[in-house]
């Protein structure tokens, strides 16, 4: 083999070729690789740290919902007490007013009950005197009728307070 001038005009231009390829091509590439490297690491690395601060989000969300839990839970529970207090001050003004009707009820109850007797012992008088007065017309004086009238409604009162 011969080595000729286009052999070695080859060689020059492919050295050549290298060493500008070495000088002015290949820094920027390498530095696009290791830019993208970095890229791609620091993804990775954002990603990973995401993963963890999800994680961390979702215990305290858990944490939070239990907490959250636990107060309506006491919230509930109060609420029942205060409805069974309410409930049962309700039904002791409830009696407390009952009683209070009652006893208005029976107190009116009574005076009408002694009224009725007042107004029946007048009434039974009033029927005595006459039927006595037309009996004893002319035989008896009045003064004598009345005094055999009040001393019987002394025994019916006496009868009647027994």
């Amino acid at each position: 083999m011969d080595i000729n001038m286009t052999l070695l005009g080859q060689m020059i231009t492919f050295m050549l070729f290298i060493w500008f390829t070495m000088k002015f091509v290949w820094p920027p590439i390498t530095a696009a690789m290791a830019e993208r490297q970095k890229k791609i690491a620091d993804g990775l690395a954002a990603s990973e740290r995401s993963e963890e601060a999800l994680q961390e989000a979702q215990l305290k969300a858990k944490e939070i919902i239990k907490e959250a839990q636990a107060q309506a839970s006491v919230i509930v529970d109060q609420a029942n007490g205060r409805a069974t207090m309410i409930e049962t001050e309700a039904k002791d003004e409830a009696v407390k007013i009952a009683d209070r009707v009652k006893a208005s009820a029976q107190g009116e109850i009574e005076q009408q009950i002694f009224e009725a007797r007042e107004n029946l012992r007048h009434q039974v008088v009033e029927i005595a005197l006459k039927g006595t007065e037309k009996l004893l017309a002319r035989e008896i004086d009045q003064a004598a009728n009345e005094d055999i009238l009040n001393a019987l409604v002394a025994e019916f009162d006496e009868k009647e307070g027994a």
